[in-house]
Protein backbone atom coordinates (compact mmCIF):
# COMPACT_ATOMS: atom_id res chain seq x y z
CA UNK A 1 0.00 0.00 0.00
CA UNK A 2 1.26 3.39 -1.48
CA UNK A 3 2.29 5.91 1.56
CA UNK A 4 0.25 9.51 1.08
CA UNK A 5 1.06 12.71 2.14
CA UNK A 6 -2.57 12.80 4.00
CA UNK A 7 -0.60 9.61 5.81
CA UNK A 8 2.13 11.61 7.00
CA UNK A 9 0.25 14.66 7.89
CA UNK A 10 -1.92 12.37 10.01
CA UNK A 11 1.00 10.93 11.94
CA UNK A 12 2.41 14.13 12.24
CA UNK A 13 -0.74 16.22 13.26
CA UNK A 14 -0.50 18.77 11.05
CA UNK A 15 -2.30 19.50 7.83
CA UNK A 16 -1.54 17.58 4.40
CA UNK A 17 -0.74 21.54 3.28
CA UNK A 18 1.99 21.53 5.76
CA UNK A 19 3.78 18.31 4.63
CA UNK A 20 3.48 20.02 1.07
CA UNK A 21 5.44 23.00 2.19
CA UNK A 22 7.56 20.95 4.30
CA UNK A 23 8.79 18.53 1.54
CA UNK A 24 8.96 22.64 -0.90
CA UNK A 25 11.66 23.79 2.12
CA UNK A 26 9.02 26.27 2.52
CA UNK A 27 11.19 28.94 5.05
CA UNK A 28 7.90 29.65 6.80
CA UNK A 29 7.45 26.26 8.93
CA UNK A 30 9.37 26.17 12.11
CA UNK A 31 12.05 23.69 12.85
CA UNK A 32 9.82 22.12 15.12
CA UNK A 33 7.42 21.10 12.46
CA UNK A 34 10.07 19.80 9.99
CA UNK A 35 11.59 17.58 11.85
CA UNK A 36 8.60 16.17 13.05
CA UNK A 37 7.12 15.81 9.42
CA UNK A 38 10.67 14.27 8.17
CA UNK A 39 10.02 11.87 11.22
CA UNK A 40 6.81 10.74 9.85
CA UNK A 41 7.92 10.44 6.35
CA UNK A 42 10.77 8.07 7.89
CA UNK A 43 8.64 5.86 9.77
CA UNK A 44 6.24 5.39 7.08
CA UNK A 45 8.65 4.95 4.62
CA UNK A 46 7.24 8.50 2.45
CA UNK A 47 9.68 9.59 -0.39
CA UNK A 48 8.28 12.46 -1.86
CA UNK A 49 8.03 12.98 -5.88
CA UNK A 50 10.82 14.76 -6.98
CA UNK A 51 9.31 16.21 -9.69
CA UNK A 52 5.89 17.47 -7.63
CA UNK A 53 8.70 18.98 -5.29
CA UNK A 54 10.44 21.05 -7.89
CA UNK A 55 6.51 22.07 -8.93
CA UNK A 56 5.94 22.78 -5.81
CA UNK A 57 9.05 24.85 -5.00
CA UNK A 58 9.80 25.67 -8.43
CA UNK A 59 13.24 24.66 -8.04
CA UNK A 60 14.99 21.55 -9.48
CA UNK A 61 17.26 20.74 -6.41
CA UNK A 62 20.12 20.14 -8.82
CA UNK A 63 23.81 21.69 -9.00
CA UNK A 64 25.56 22.00 -12.51
CA UNK A 65 29.23 20.68 -12.58
CA UNK A 66 31.03 21.75 -15.68
CA UNK A 67 33.77 20.17 -16.93
CA UNK A 68 36.44 21.88 -18.81
CA UNK A 69 37.37 18.64 -20.92
CA UNK A 70 35.70 15.03 -21.72
CA UNK A 71 35.30 12.88 -19.37
CA UNK A 72 38.18 10.26 -20.01
CA UNK A 73 40.55 13.48 -19.81
CA UNK A 74 38.98 14.97 -16.41
CA UNK A 75 38.99 12.08 -14.41
CA UNK A 76 42.08 11.07 -15.19
CA UNK A 77 43.59 13.64 -13.37
CA UNK A 78 42.93 13.30 -9.42
CA UNK A 79 42.11 17.18 -9.06
CA UNK A 80 38.48 16.67 -10.54
CA UNK A 81 37.22 14.14 -8.57
CA UNK A 82 38.38 15.50 -5.56
CA UNK A 83 37.03 18.89 -6.26
CA UNK A 84 33.70 17.20 -6.93
CA UNK A 85 34.05 15.21 -3.68
CA UNK A 86 34.00 18.45 -1.79
CA UNK A 87 31.52 19.64 -3.68
CA UNK A 88 28.78 16.33 -3.42
CA UNK A 89 29.55 16.20 0.56
CA UNK A 90 27.74 20.03 0.64
CA UNK A 91 25.31 19.38 -1.81
CA UNK A 92 24.28 15.62 -0.20
CA UNK A 93 24.16 17.40 3.39
CA UNK A 94 21.48 19.96 2.05
CA UNK A 95 19.55 17.37 -0.15
CA UNK A 96 20.73 18.78 -3.72
CA UNK A 97 21.38 16.29 -6.76
CA UNK A 98 24.58 17.19 -9.22
CA UNK A 99 24.06 17.24 -12.87
CA UNK A 100 27.74 16.57 -14.36
CA UNK A 101 28.51 17.84 -17.99
CA UNK A 102 31.40 17.49 -19.71
CA UNK A 103 32.29 18.29 -23.35
CA UNK A 104 35.13 18.04 -25.90
CA UNK A 105 35.74 21.50 -26.80
CA UNK A 106 34.42 25.45 -25.54
CA UNK A 107 31.95 25.43 -27.76
CA UNK A 108 30.21 22.16 -26.76
CA UNK A 109 30.42 23.38 -22.90
CA UNK A 110 29.11 26.32 -23.54
CA UNK A 111 26.14 24.62 -25.07
CA UNK A 112 25.72 22.47 -22.14
CA UNK A 113 25.67 25.33 -20.49
CA UNK A 114 22.54 27.09 -21.97
CA UNK A 115 20.54 23.56 -21.96
CA UNK A 116 20.92 23.78 -18.29
CA UNK A 117 20.01 27.16 -17.83
CA UNK A 118 17.58 27.18 -20.73
CA UNK A 119 16.12 23.92 -20.18
CA UNK A 120 15.65 24.76 -16.24
CA UNK A 121 17.03 21.56 -15.32
CA UNK A 122 19.75 22.92 -12.45
CA UNK A 123 19.23 26.02 -9.90
CA UNK A 124 22.86 26.90 -9.99
CA UNK A 125 26.06 25.83 -11.62
CA UNK A 126 30.03 25.20 -10.69
CA UNK A 127 31.96 25.70 -13.19
CA UNK A 128 35.82 24.11 -11.96
CA UNK A 129 37.89 26.62 -14.27
CA UNK A 130 38.10 29.90 -15.36
CA UNK A 131 39.53 30.48 -19.02
CA UNK A 132 41.33 34.29 -19.87
CA UNK A 133 38.82 33.54 -22.82
CA UNK A 134 35.81 32.72 -21.05
CA UNK A 135 32.47 32.86 -22.92
CA UNK A 136 30.71 31.54 -19.88
CA UNK A 137 31.26 33.39 -17.44
CA UNK A 138 30.05 36.69 -19.40
CA UNK A 139 27.10 34.93 -20.31
CA UNK A 140 25.87 33.84 -17.20
CA UNK A 141 26.48 37.04 -15.65
CA UNK A 142 24.07 39.01 -18.07
CA UNK A 143 21.28 35.61 -17.37
CA UNK A 144 21.61 36.25 -14.04
CA UNK A 145 21.63 32.61 -13.67
CA UNK A 146 22.78 31.78 -10.13
CA UNK A 147 26.77 30.44 -10.66
CA UNK A 148 30.41 30.25 -8.85
CA UNK A 149 33.63 29.78 -10.50
CA UNK A 150 36.69 27.45 -9.01
CA UNK A 151 39.60 29.62 -9.85
CA UNK A 152 39.72 33.36 -10.48
CA UNK A 153 37.92 35.62 -13.34
CA UNK A 154 40.03 37.30 -15.14
CA UNK A 155 36.99 40.06 -15.06
CA UNK A 156 36.17 38.79 -11.42
CA UNK A 157 33.58 42.03 -11.55
CA UNK A 158 30.07 40.59 -9.89
CA UNK A 159 31.18 36.99 -9.73
CA UNK A 160 31.53 34.33 -6.94
CA UNK A 161 34.78 32.50 -7.01
CA UNK A 162 37.08 29.96 -5.28
CA UNK A 163 40.49 29.98 -5.27
CA UNK A 164 44.02 29.67 -3.98
CA UNK A 165 46.56 32.88 -3.93
CA UNK A 166 48.00 30.94 -7.10
CA UNK A 167 50.57 34.14 -6.91
CA UNK A 168 51.56 33.64 -3.71
CA UNK A 169 51.87 30.20 -3.61
CA UNK A 170 54.14 30.06 -6.98
CA UNK A 171 56.32 32.39 -5.44
CA UNK A 172 56.47 29.98 -2.31
CA UNK A 173 57.63 26.59 -4.65
CA UNK A 174 60.13 29.04 -6.44
CA UNK A 175 61.25 30.77 -3.21
CA UNK A 176 62.04 27.15 -1.86
CA UNK A 177 63.83 25.84 -4.40
CA UNK A 178 66.04 29.75 -4.41
CA UNK A 179 66.52 29.26 -0.61
CA UNK A 180 68.09 25.14 -2.06
CA UNK A 181 70.68 27.36 -3.53
CA UNK A 182 68.77 26.65 -7.05
CA UNK A 183 69.33 29.79 -9.88
CA UNK A 184 68.07 28.11 -13.38
CA UNK A 185 64.79 27.13 -12.36
CA UNK A 186 62.26 26.21 -14.84
CA UNK A 187 58.68 26.69 -15.07
CA UNK A 188 56.42 23.93 -16.41
CA UNK A 189 52.32 24.47 -16.62
CA UNK A 190 49.11 23.90 -18.20
CA UNK A 191 48.27 26.12 -21.14
CA UNK A 192 48.17 30.00 -20.45
CA UNK A 193 44.73 30.38 -21.31
CA UNK A 194 43.72 29.09 -18.06
CA UNK A 195 44.02 32.04 -15.65
CA UNK A 196 45.55 29.45 -13.16
CA UNK A 197 48.29 28.93 -15.52
CA UNK A 198 49.15 32.83 -15.39
CA UNK A 199 49.08 33.42 -12.24
CA UNK A 200 51.55 31.33 -11.09
CA UNK A 201 53.64 32.05 -13.59
CA UNK A 202 53.67 35.39 -11.97
CA UNK A 203 54.62 34.11 -8.98
CA UNK A 204 57.43 32.44 -10.18
CA UNK A 205 58.76 35.45 -12.23
CA UNK A 206 58.12 37.90 -9.11
CA UNK A 207 60.42 35.75 -6.90
CA UNK A 208 63.31 35.47 -9.68
CA UNK A 209 62.92 39.29 -9.44
CA UNK A 210 63.30 39.35 -5.66
CA UNK A 211 65.97 37.49 -6.03
CA UNK A 212 67.93 39.29 -8.66
CA UNK A 213 67.52 36.04 -10.99
CA UNK A 214 66.87 36.64 -14.53
CA UNK A 215 63.55 35.51 -16.69
CA UNK A 216 65.07 33.10 -19.24
CA UNK A 217 61.97 31.86 -21.39
CA UNK A 218 63.80 29.05 -22.34
CA UNK A 219 63.20 27.75 -19.07
CA UNK A 220 59.38 27.83 -19.47
CA UNK A 221 57.03 25.59 -21.54
CA UNK A 222 53.47 24.92 -21.41
CA UNK A 223 51.53 21.81 -22.44
CA UNK A 224 48.81 19.90 -21.10
CA UNK A 225 47.47 18.82 -17.95
CA UNK A 226 48.94 15.27 -17.93
CA UNK A 227 51.79 12.47 -17.88
CA UNK A 228 52.23 12.99 -21.49
CA UNK A 229 51.95 16.70 -21.05
CA UNK A 230 54.93 17.14 -18.24
CA UNK A 231 57.20 14.43 -20.58
CA UNK A 232 56.82 17.10 -23.57
CA UNK A 233 57.17 20.50 -21.47
CA UNK A 234 60.42 19.36 -20.15
CA UNK A 235 61.96 17.30 -23.33
CA UNK A 236 61.45 20.89 -24.72
CA UNK A 237 63.22 22.76 -22.12
CA UNK A 238 66.14 19.98 -22.15
CA UNK A 239 66.94 20.76 -25.81
CA UNK A 240 67.79 24.40 -25.03
CA UNK A 241 68.81 24.12 -20.99
CA UNK A 242 69.75 22.45 -18.26
CA UNK A 243 67.53 23.70 -15.39
CA UNK A 244 68.80 22.47 -11.94
CA UNK A 245 65.25 22.59 -10.81
CA UNK A 246 61.52 23.05 -11.94
CA UNK A 247 58.38 24.13 -10.68
CA UNK A 248 55.66 22.53 -12.47
CA UNK A 249 52.19 23.41 -11.63
CA UNK A 250 50.48 20.12 -11.09
CA UNK A 251 51.47 16.65 -9.81
CA UNK A 252 50.39 14.54 -12.94
CA UNK A 253 52.65 17.01 -15.16
CA UNK A 254 55.43 16.07 -12.36
CA UNK A 255 55.60 12.64 -13.01
CA UNK A 256 56.00 13.29 -16.81
CA UNK A 257 58.59 15.45 -15.77
CA UNK A 258 60.57 12.52 -13.75
CA UNK A 259 60.16 10.17 -16.71
CA UNK A 260 61.60 12.87 -19.16
CA UNK A 261 64.37 13.39 -16.58
CA UNK A 262 65.28 9.33 -16.93
CA UNK A 263 64.70 9.31 -20.48
CA UNK A 264 67.63 12.28 -20.43
CA UNK A 265 69.87 10.91 -18.09
CA UNK A 266 69.33 13.23 -15.35
CA UNK A 267 68.67 11.74 -11.70
CA UNK A 268 65.76 13.16 -9.41
CA UNK A 269 66.59 14.70 -6.83
CA UNK A 270 70.95 14.26 -7.65
CA UNK A 271 71.20 16.58 -11.16
CA UNK A 272 67.35 18.43 -11.45
CA UNK A 273 65.23 19.22 -8.02
CA UNK A 274 61.35 19.28 -8.45
CA UNK A 275 58.08 20.28 -6.89
CA UNK A 276 54.71 20.28 -8.09
CA UNK A 277 51.09 21.04 -6.84
CA UNK A 278 47.82 19.73 -6.04
CA UNK A 279 49.45 17.14 -3.25
CA UNK A 280 47.35 14.11 -4.74
CA UNK A 281 47.71 10.87 -2.89
CA UNK A 282 50.10 9.48 -5.64
CA UNK A 283 52.78 12.32 -5.02
CA UNK A 284 53.91 10.64 -1.35
CA UNK A 285 54.37 7.13 -3.56
CA UNK A 286 56.39 8.59 -6.76
CA UNK A 287 59.98 7.65 -6.87
CA UNK A 288 61.04 9.97 -5.42
CA UNK A 289 58.14 11.18 -2.68
CA UNK A 290 57.37 14.25 -4.59
CA UNK A 291 57.43 17.62 -2.38
CA UNK A 292 54.55 19.72 -3.54
CA UNK A 293 52.30 22.50 -2.68
CA UNK A 294 49.05 21.20 -0.82
CA UNK A 295 46.31 23.56 -2.65
CA UNK A 296 43.40 21.62 -0.34
CA UNK A 297 41.32 20.72 -3.58
CA UNK A 298 38.83 19.22 -1.24
CA UNK A 299 38.15 22.37 -0.03
CA UNK A 300 37.82 24.27 -3.03
CA UNK A 301 35.51 22.24 -4.00
CA UNK A 302 33.26 22.73 -0.23
CA UNK A 303 33.91 26.39 -0.50
CA UNK A 304 32.57 26.82 -4.37
CA UNK A 305 29.60 24.69 -3.34
CA UNK A 306 28.67 26.32 -0.27
CA UNK A 307 29.19 29.70 -1.57
CA UNK A 308 26.69 29.13 -4.52
CA UNK A 309 23.79 27.54 -1.71
CA UNK A 310 24.29 31.03 -0.05
CA UNK A 311 23.35 32.58 -3.48
CA UNK A 312 20.28 30.37 -4.15
CA UNK A 313 19.06 31.15 -0.38
CA UNK A 314 19.42 34.66 -0.92
CA UNK A 315 19.02 36.24 -4.97
CA UNK A 316 20.47 39.92 -3.77
CA UNK A 317 23.83 37.58 -2.18
CA UNK A 318 26.97 40.39 -2.91
CA UNK A 319 29.27 38.79 -4.84
CA UNK A 320 31.98 37.52 -3.19
CA UNK A 321 35.01 35.17 -3.34
CA UNK A 322 37.09 32.79 -1.09
CA UNK A 323 40.85 32.25 -0.85
CA UNK A 324 42.07 28.56 0.39
CA UNK A 325 45.47 28.76 2.26
CA UNK A 326 48.06 26.74 0.49
CA UNK A 327 50.20 24.48 2.22
CA UNK A 328 53.99 23.48 1.35
CA UNK A 329 54.63 19.46 1.50
CA UNK A 330 58.41 18.48 2.07
CA UNK A 331 59.14 15.12 1.09
CA UNK A 332 62.03 13.73 -1.37
CA UNK A 333 62.35 15.49 -4.83
CA UNK A 334 64.80 18.72 -3.74
CA UNK A 335 67.82 18.76 -2.83
CA UNK A 336 70.35 21.84 -1.73
CA UNK A 337 73.04 22.68 -4.59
Amino acid sequence: MNVTIKDVAQRAHVAPSTVSRVIADNPRISKETKERVFKAMEELGYYPNAIARSLASKMTYTIGLIMPRSAEDAFSNPFFPEVMRGISVVAHNEKYDLLISTSGNEEEEKQAVINMVKGKRVDGIVLLCSRTTDELIPWLREEKFPFTVIGKPLDSKGVCWVDNDNIGASRLATNYLIKHGHREIAFISGSLEFVVSLDRLDGYKLALEENNIPFDKELVAQDEFSEDGGYNAMMRILKQKKPTAVVVTDDIMSFGVIRAAIDYGLKVPQDVSLIGFNNIPLSAYANPPLTTIDISTFELGVKSAELLLKILKNKDYIADHIIVPVKLIERKSCIKR
